[in-house]
């Protein structure tokens, strides 16, 4: 898998199903290459007013497809 194809500008969605942004970025181990953890940038207005990123963990994604959910509080 590209990960610059397959990941950046998807869409992150939370538990309900809420977009909280797009991946902007992902963060690597350098020893097993693989990603721990996303960053996303807010969408939309909020964007605009302020640019922001945030770093999720791998252990809170639940699924990866055409957009990425994040698990819930009753996934943890």
């Amino acid at each position: 898998m590209r990960i610059r194809d397959e990941l950046f500008g998807i869409e992150v969605l939370d538990a309900d199903i809420q977009i909280v942004g797009k991946v902007y970025d992902v963060i690597m181990d350098r020893d097993t290459f693989e990603i721990t953890d996303i960053v996303i940038k807010k969408t939309g207005f909020s964007e605009q007013i302020k640019a922001s990123e945030n770093v999720i963990p791998m252990e809170l994604v639940k699924v990866i497809g055409d957009k990425i959910l994040l698990k819930g509080a009753d996934d943890i």
